[in-house]
């Protein structure tokens, strides 16, 4: 028995990279899957490629199976028309991984409107488009009295845990998926629904100028993009049930959880107890705050 046998999983970005990984591992598993791509290129251009019908022969040359299906995630219409298809065909949908991604970097000052929209439209639209359509029919099935386990596993990234150069469309993105990940936790833990999201350390096509890992002798490649894959299918599963509105950063072999943004509890007065703090005392506070002074300065002591 697999840990995901009888279920469905849609996976979009599922014809590449990441995504191709991941569609392989959720089938090793015993999963039904829908290789979600529509073949564009890198930057969302348009492509005769068709490299979800390549994934979905392997998984089915493994004895899996598998569909293509080449709608737009940034589609709201389109996304909904996925879902109810996958029910049809198959009975149930019981997860989503939304891994779908384009990249368009450049500086902040060279970036165009479109560059700026289009990556938010796959990214971060792309995952909502999917985990609305999919939260609602699984919020339906349990005010309907059914069982409902339903998985969401979104993707960040370090550019948007912690921020990268040129990727101020990309960078925020990622960052508002995680915020997202961890609302809709909050918003459908009472139907029987988690979501989590994992930061993969990997190479892929968007980051093809990371170096090899490998030790050269053909040994494990920290960096290969399958190594967020068991992640990936342990989150789809039912045993994960306990686990939801997390953020996993997989690195190799090790997967560390990534906590939210947190308040720095030693808190700096730099205004009267119990009074507003006035702009003028900020230059000291913050910089008590920050480190740049030492505590225990009287107020005014030190000028910028």
């Amino acid at each position: 028995m697999g840990m995901l046998d009888e279920r469905v999983v849609i996976v979009t970005g599922g014809g590449r990279g990441l995504g191709r990984q991941h569609c392989l591992e959720l089938a090793r598993h015993g999963a039904t899957v829908i290789v979600n791509d529509l073949g564009g290129g890198l930057h969302g251009e348009a492509s005769r490629e068709t490299p979800a019908d390549e994934v979905v022969a392997e998984i089915e040359a493994g004895g899996g199976t598998a569909s293509a299906d080449a709608t737009s995630v940034s589609d709201f219409e389109g996304v909904a028309g996925l879902v109810a298809r996958t029910v049809e065909t198959h009975g149930r949908l019981d997860a989503v991984v939304n891994n779908a991604g384009i990249i368009r970097d450049r500086m902040i000052t060279g970036m165009s409107e479109e560059d700026f929209d289009m990556v938010l439209a796959v990214h971060l639209k792309g995952s909502w488009n999917l985990s609305r359509h999919a939260c609602a029919l699984w919020r339906g099935l349990h005010k309907a009295g059914q069982r409902v386990t339903g998985r969401i596993v979104n993707t960040t990234s370090g550019a948007g845990l912690f921020g990268n150069i040129g990727q101020t469309n990309y960078g925020p993105a990622k960052a508002a998926i995680a915020t997202l990940t961890m609302i809709t936790a909050m918003e459908m833990e009472k139907y029987g629904v988690t979501a989590n999201a994992i930061s993969p350390m990997a190479r892929t096509r968007m980051t093809a100028g990371v170096a090899s890992s490998e030790d050269g002798t053909g040994g494990w490649d920290r960096l290969d993009p399958g190594n967020a894959s068991p992640a990936a299918a342990y989150l789809c599963s039912e045993a994960s049930a306990w686990l939801s509105g997390c953020v996993l950063r997989v690195d190799g072999e090790s997967v560390q959880r990534v906590r939210p943004w947190e308040i720095d509890h030693e808190r700096t007065y730099v205004g009267p107890p119990g009074g507003r703090v006035d702009a003028t005392e900020l230059d000291h506070g913050l910089r008590v705050a920050f480190g740049a002074f030492p505590r225990g300065l009287p107020s005014g002591s030190v000028k910028s």
